[in-house]
């Protein structure tokens, strides 16, 4: 079941804009992990970065950290390897826990999801109602979509096994989705089908 929640949820970013191949932003060079570990960095105060990891994952940053301006101080190919380091660390750590697999650091400028960076534009702009009005209606027509061919469907089930069959996989289709979004609204366990 998590899995088609987490596919619902995909699907419904991937709405919000044009596909594409999409990056975990968490894993880029400008992404919010890594601005938040340069300036760390610059401060010199690790404690900036450590609301991306777990508590468990802590010790292993603050080592990683300590190292890398230990590192840094020996000069500038040190202190861009040392940097890569710190960052590689962070981040694998960070997507731990969120439960993802880390894949490297991408390059600065990388596709991010539309869904992604429309949340990240709601937070500088300081209002969340275009994004959630833009999610609203793509959900909306999604689920007026799936109902309108179930329903479709539905009056010439009896026709054929094939008739009723094309019937089922719709019906299946949409009580499935409207299931995993209820999911991942209501943060819950639904009932089994």
């Amino acid at each position: 079941m998590r899995t088609m929640v987490l596919a619902t949820l995909a699907a419904v970013v991937m709405l919000l804009g044009s596909p594409g191949e999409a990056q975990a932003h968490c894993d880029g060079l400008d992404g919010p992990v890594v601005t938040d570990a340069r300036a760390a960095l610059v401060a010199g105060r690790v404690d900036r970065v450590l609301k991306w990891i777990s508590a468990e994952s802590e010790a292993e940053v603050r080592t990683a950290f300590d190292q890398t301006v230990r590192v840094r101080a020996l000069g500038e190919p040190a202190r861009a390897l040392a940097d890569t380091y710190f960052f590689e660390t962070l981040v694998r750590l960070h997507r731990a826990g969120e439960g993802a697999p880390y894949t490297g650091l991408k390059p600065a400028g990388s596709a991010v999801e539309p869904g992604v960076d429309a949340a990240d534009q709601a937070l500088q702009r300081g209002s969340v109602d275009p994004l959630a009005d833009a999610v609203a209606g793509r959900v909306q027509a999604a689920i007026r979509q799936r109902f309108a061919r179930v329903a479709q469907l539905r009056r010439h089930a009896e026709r054929s096994p094939a008739d009723g069959r094309r019937y089922v996989a719709a019906y299946v289709d949409y009580i499935h989705y409207i299931r995993a979004l209820h999911l991942a609204v209501s943060g819950g366990e639904a009932h089994s089908h």
